[in-house]
């Protein structure tokens, strides 16, 4: 039995798994670890995406093993940050989104909220070009074609979600170790000089051009939404409510993050290594495109096998980074607006928006400009980083929520640090990326709306930076008033129900609901049953129906009702003719009932999203509270 009586449930990120995952039970110490594994995996897929992919194909083939270390720099940096992210969820309950939410007034939220979501966008677009570029290099499909395709994995999230988040978990990390085996066997078949590679880990930028690729590197590393995704992620957990719990589940995390990012890095690094040590060691050097690398490593390696592991790998990283792309806009849309819409619309919203620009790209330039989209999609994601970096250290640095597990100073200092390097390397990447774009189009009207944009989000930037230190209350306290200002003597002396209307559908469930609703109301009450003619002709013509199944439904609610009263309660029917979804509440209204109780529907997965999820979309229309049973 389920009560939704429109309280706010809006402290529970990602409520449908929330704390779905049982740690407690697990008594060995090595299965508990296991029950912890996983979010940060989800997290790793966006430093794997084909976003990183051109940045270092570049790196290598210009630079050869030199960049390794500014990998493994910006490696650091995001299990830095990501700890962070995880903490954040953990100690307070509350994704990057929420937490914002509840500290920043609502204008500066929509803002926000905005670029979180211009962002998404970005990361989506480039799930979108790299699952066109590898169907495009492994069965030769035209790109219009391919990026018109990815539409369908919007049902891909629908059907991870019916199975719980172990299932989504496992997939993810089948994904990437696809990836991890395919750049691995790539790896053995290019040979590289191992003593080479060890080189690369010493600091040196050989020239103005490595710390162009550096910047590009850093910046397609650590991805924003990564931030919102990994707070929520970890609440999927259910930990002991005690002080040693909270920290163990806070060092289990810990122990997650770094596993699955130095997964991240050891593919990002043999990215690298192999464009190393197939183009810079045979003169290749301008190397910079997904398309162009794929088509010189059969000829360069010798082996058709090659460029074959290339684009399953590039189809992995689309597919892996789709799924958790939708889950960081679920979370964005749902901490910042308190919005929840359902996940296959949320879905498709997100994947239209990248899929158009991506066909109206190639369809008018050509195939040859999804490296550019490409590029272009991480300078956006590079100029949003800042907007979730900062406010995500403030969080964790505030004793008043974070108590005793607020961050330490040496831990402060490096996190500062750290968003400090990433945000001057991105906005200089920005600056420099936009005077060029600038520069090549010489159209006015587009230039001004492009520069206030850029001129706004820095002074965003400036303003949630320093607010917390200028402000003069204390920063973080501001909660959102989302329950009633009533007495609590007030909220006890409500009126009982006078009216409860019970929805039938002639199934199992109806004894339930039947017998819930009396136990709500007494016999001194009414009762009205509703049932909804759903057949083809009834949503046709309405009540003008009168065929088989209208007369016999008809029949069977008068049973209904007859037996309600005989054994002495007040109950009517009320019979409605077409869409459920829209029928019930209206006569819900209509009868003036102030309190509805529904039976579940009994379906689940496929038949949810054919037949639809009748419950869901009547409970948020009716302004009285739902009972389902």
């Amino acid at each position: 039995m389920k009560w939704d009586s429109h309280l706010d449930t809006s402290h529970l990120s990602l409520e449908d798994v929330h704390s779905s995952i049982d740690t407690i039970s697990q008594k060995s110490k090595w299965k508990r670890l296991v029950a912890f594994l996983g979010p940060a995996y989800l997290v790793s897929v966006g430093y794997m995406d084909p976003g990183n992919w051109a940045t270092d194909i570049a790196g290598g083939s210009r630079f050869a093993y030199d960049l390794i270390w500014v990998l493994l720099l910006s490696n650091m940096m995001a299990v830095l940050l990501q700890y962070l992210s995880a903490k954040l969820g953990l100690v307070r309950g509350r994704d990057l989104a929420q937490a914002s939410r509840e500290t920043y007034s609502p204008v500066i939220n929509f803002m926000l909220y905005i670029l979180a979501e211009v962002a998404i966008a970005a990361t989506d677009l480039a799930e979108v070009l790299g699952m066109a570029i590898g169907l495009n290099l492994l069965f030769g499909l035209p790109m219009l074609i391919g990026v018109s395709i990815t539409v369908l994995d919007t049902f891909l999230l629908l059907l991870f979600q019916r199975y719980g988040m172990r299932k989504m978990e496992a997939f993810i990390v089948g994904l990437i170790s696809i990836i991890g085996i395919s750049f691995l066997i790539n790896l053995i078949l290019a040979k590289p000089d191992m003593s080479q590679v060890v080189t690369g880990f010493v600091p040196a930028l050989p020239g103005s051009y490595a710390l162009y690729i550096a910047i590009g590197i850093i910046g397609a590393t650590v991805m924003p939404h990564n931030l919102y995704l990994h707070s929520a992620l970890v609440q999927t957990r259910k930990i002991s409510p005690t002080k040693s719990g909270l920290k163990s589940a806070i060092k289990f995390n810990l122990f997650d993050s770094v596993i699955a990012l130095n997964l991240a890095f050891f593919v990002n690094a043999a990215i690298l290594i192999l464009a190393g040590a197939t183009f810079f060691s045979t003169g290749h050097y301008e190397v910079a495109g997904i398309q162009q690398a794929h088509h010189l490593l059969e000829p360069l390696l010798g082996s058709t096998l090659a460029p074959i592991l290339f684009a399953i790998a590039l189809i992995a990283a689309g597919q892996s980074s789709t799924i958790t792309g939708t889950l960081a806009g679920q979370i964005v849309m749902e901490g910042y607006l308190h919005l929840r819409i359902q996940p296959w619309l949320r879905r498709l919203i997100t994947r239209l928006l990248a899929i158009i620009p991506a066909f109206l790209t190639i369809l008018y330039m050509g195939p040859r400009a999804s490296d550019e989209l490409l590029i272009l999609s991480q300078v956006i994601l590079s100029l949003q980083l800042g907007f979730a970096i900062i406010p995500l250290i403030h969080f964790v640095s505030d004793k008043e929520k974070m108590k005793e597990n607020v961050i330490g100073i040496w831990v402060k200092i490096a996190a500062w640090v750290t968003a400090i390097i990433i945000i001057a390397l991105n906005v200089k990447l920005v600056i420099e990326t936009l005077s060029d774009w600038l520069k090549a189009v010489d159209m006015l009207w587009l230039q001004i709306p492009v520069i206030i944009i850029a001129v706004g989000a820095g002074i965003l930037l400036i303003y949630i930076s320093f607010k917390p230190v200028t402000s003069r209350r204390k920063f973080g306290l501001r909660t959102p008033h989302t329950h009633a200002d009533k007495p609590l003597g007030e909220l006890l002396e409500a009126e009982p129900y006078k009216r409860i209307a019970v929805t039938v559908d002639f199934s199992q469930s109806d004894l339930k609901a039947i017998s819930s609703s009396i136990s709500q109301g007494g016999k001194n009450i009414d009762y009205v049953l509703i049932h909804i003619v759903d057949t083809a002709g009834a949503r046709m013509i309405g009540g003008e129906i009168s065929d088989f199944e209208s007369s016999h439904d008809k029949e069977k609610l008068e049973e209904y009702v007859g037996i309600l009263k005989k054994k002495g309660y007040k109950a009517s029917l009320k019979l409605g003719y077409g869409d459920p979804k829209k029928v019930i509440p209206e006569l819900v209204k209509l009868e003036n009932a102030d309190m509805l109780v529904m039976g579940a529907h009994g379906h689940r997965g496929l038949k949810d999203l054919i037949l639809g999820q009748t419950v869901d979309t009547v409970r948020h229309n009716v302004d009285i509270p739902v009972l389902i049973v």
